[in-house]
């Protein structure tokens, strides 16, 4: 009987996990064939390519065709995994940390406006709970989401072994800071993209579980303040065996999502999804 009633709970607590569908799916370059990061400026997606690429942003049509390229300067693509925006300012989060060894975590902040003679500044992060930086593959300080929250951007943690994911807070402006801890989301996943609508107050993830399968997770009405109180909707991704890493909101429906090049695909792709 016990048995039953923990099983119960586990599913009321999960909530759904449904497949959903697919509504346009349109094969991206080569150029962008690790696809990271999806934003959308002057009515045109804007991604980047994951670690190692060029540090560059390519802006794409809704149909998943390059219009244009925009070079970074002064920076560099350790491993990017993730980009923001609000009125006036492009982040990108050069945060990816597989091994545990990286001392160089940092955001990229830069002017949307491409005339703009503001040069490009750096948001430099660490993790205070982090002790040690010795290999390890299974760290807790990696991160591939990044959303902004009036004068806040917020990191969402990859935690493999007890798939949550842990909220952290850094400021806009440039400098070197402690980021700080400020929540935790039990997704049962591993986050592997974020956005964020603040006039629908609603929070969307990307995740996997195993590598194979991935999931996009909504959480309306979300919070800083009352995280407990948070609703997690999870619905698969029904896609097939292919790395999702970027999100971005159209509606309380319907999502824009990209997937990387692998050996299960053909291409990379950019997808409509409506929930």
């Amino acid at each position: 009987m016990m048995k039953i009633i923990i099983l119960l709970f586990l599913v009321f607590s999960l909530q759904k996990i449904n497949s959903q569908k697919i509504l346009k799916d349109y094969p991206l370059s080569d150029i962008i064939k690790e696809t990271s990061g999806l934003e959308i400026v002057d009515d045109m997606l804007v991604t980047h390519n994951d670690s190692g690429g060029k540090a560059s942003l390519y802006y794409l049509s809704k149909k998943g065709k390059i219009i244009k390229k925009r070079k970074i300067k002064s920076a560099t693509n350790t491993d990017w995994e993730d980009m923001t925006r609000d009125e006036k300012y492009i982040y990108i989060s050069d945060m990816g940390n597989n091994y545990n060894n990286r001392k160089d975590l940092k955001i990229y902040k830069l002017p949307i406006d491409q005339t703009s003679k503001e040069k490009t500044k750096i948001i430099s992060f660490n993790y205070p709970e982090q002790k040690s930086f010795k290999i390890n593959k299974k760290t807790v300080y990696d991160a591939e989401g990044l959303i902004s929250i009036d004068d806040k951007l917020i990191i969402f943690t990859k935690n493999r072994a007890k798939k949550i994911t842990e909220l952290y807070l850094v400021p806009k402006e440039p400098g070197n800071y402690d980021a700080t801890k400020i929540g935790t989301l039990k997704v049962n996943s591993i986050i592997t993209g974020a956005d964020y609508n603040k006039d629908l107050n609603l929070l969307a993830l990307t995740s996997t579980v195993n590598f194979t399968k991935y999931y996009l997770i909504t959480i309306k009405n979300f919070s800083l303040k009352n995280k407990s109180d948070n609703k997690i909707n999870m619905a698969e991704i029904p896609i097939g065996k292919t790395q999702v890493e970027a999100i971005k909101i159209i509606d309380s429906k319907n999502f824009w999502i990209t997937s990387e090049d692998e050996s299960s695909s053909d291409h990379a792709r950019l997808m409509k999804m409506s929930l």
